[in-house]
């Protein structure tokens, strides 16, 4: 099948991931998606960066099709040549060979060095369903034992995979991370258009909680004037402790230039009232001011101290062990010094 890499003749010829995925063959499609495949050189990317909480990112796709409204991983998809923001959650491209490089690259990895899975894509998106990229991965990781691992979802998916999971987290430190941005189904909704309401993410923490597998929420990110109430933030903390999750962790907005192209109309459109705070908050920066981050924080804390329920926190990143995994994962969303641009992402992996 032909190529989708929507893109005429260049004047300068594709290097890199550009090339490889440019040569992506159509292998599906889906609800205006398109499914290529990726022939990567590499799964396990290295972090460089000491700002981040890992040591080792895996991307079992690359792009995700829950179009959340708010991304940050949009510019992913600008590496392989691919400047419109809607291509990161239309052209999914599936890794090939993902567990065979595993098996090989796990070699590089040390003792009390930790792992990320799904740091700019879901890895039980939609598409893992038909390709099961994801499975593939934990089946290898299974094999293996004393690894500190972390992994990132939206997806109730995630329960389908809940035997092999168990045996991971028998042999290795292992934590599952759900991101649940409100408990408004409706909103939800319209800022997640495509990934599972949030009573299926909480039962999904329920499950995992109830089989041994240590399992926190992340309320990610916090949206001034929509999600940032005490009411907004007390009902999702609530149903975190009632699901047993181990934490919760709150974290604000990072608005990249590529995520305010799509933000801002889903904003005008839905809250209007809300655009002009937003310019100005976000008129000269990425990040929302530190005094937000300390009232987000500290209502948080509060409540689930309410709840008895653990709270995770960015101070707490600026002290912690880096290899402590399970209880920093979260915080890699909110660094101004991406482990992308320390070339991860920007990889032929």
């Amino acid at each position: 099948m032909s190529s989708l890499f929507s893109q005429t003749e260049p004047e300068v010829p594709l290097v890199g991931i550009a090339r490889l995925a440019a040569q992506g063959e159509a292998i599906s499609e889906g609800h205006n998606v398109d499914y290529l495949t990726l022939e990567n050189r590499s799964l396990l990317a290295r972090c460089t960066s000491q700002r981040v909480p890992f040591h080792w990112q895996i991307n079992p796709y690359r792009g995700c099709e829950f179009a959340c409204k708010y991304c940050y991983a949009r510019y992913t998809h600008e590496f392989m040549e691919m400047r419109d923001g809607l291509d990161f959650e239309r052209k999914i491209y599936v890794k090939k060979h993902s567990a065979w490089l595993l098996r090989q690259e796990l070699k590089q990895v040390r003792a009390g060095q930790s792992i990320a899975i799904g740091t700019a894509t879901d890895p039980y998106q939609p598409a893992e369903r038909k390709f099961g990229i994801t499975r593939a991965i934990m089946e290898e990781f299974s094999r293996h034992q004393g690894l500190s691992l972390g992994l990132v979802t939206k997806s109730d998916l995630i329960l389908r995979d809940i035997e092999l999971l168990r045996a991971i987290a028998s042999k290795n430190r292992f934590s599952v991370h759900i991101t649940i941005t409100t408990t408004n189904t409706n909103l939800a909704r319209i800022l997640e258009p495509r990934a599972p309401r949030p009573d299926l993410r909480f039962k999904a923490v329920e499950k995992l909680a109830a089989a041994g597998i240590k399992a926190s929420v992340n309320c990610a990110p916090v949206l001034p004037g929509i999600t940032d109430s005490p009411k907004e933030l007390e009902s999702v903390v609530q149903a975190a402790a009632a699901a047993n999750a181990c934490s919760v962790a709150a974290i604000p907005l990072f608005l990249k230039p590529c995520s305010e192209k799509i933000f801002m109309p889903f904003l005008k459109a839905n809250f209007p009232h809300l655009v002009v705070l937003y310019k100005t908050r976000y008129a000269d920066r990425a990040f929302l001011p530190v005094e937000y981050k300390k009232r987000i924080s500290a209502l948080v804390k509060r409540l689930c101290r309410q709840y008895g329920i653990a709270a995770r926190d960015e101070e707490s990143h600026q002290t912690a062990n880096r290899g402590s995994l399970s209880q920093q994962l979260n915080l890699f969303i909110n660094e101004e010094d991406k482990v992308w641009g320390s070339g991860a992402e920007g990889s032929q992996s």
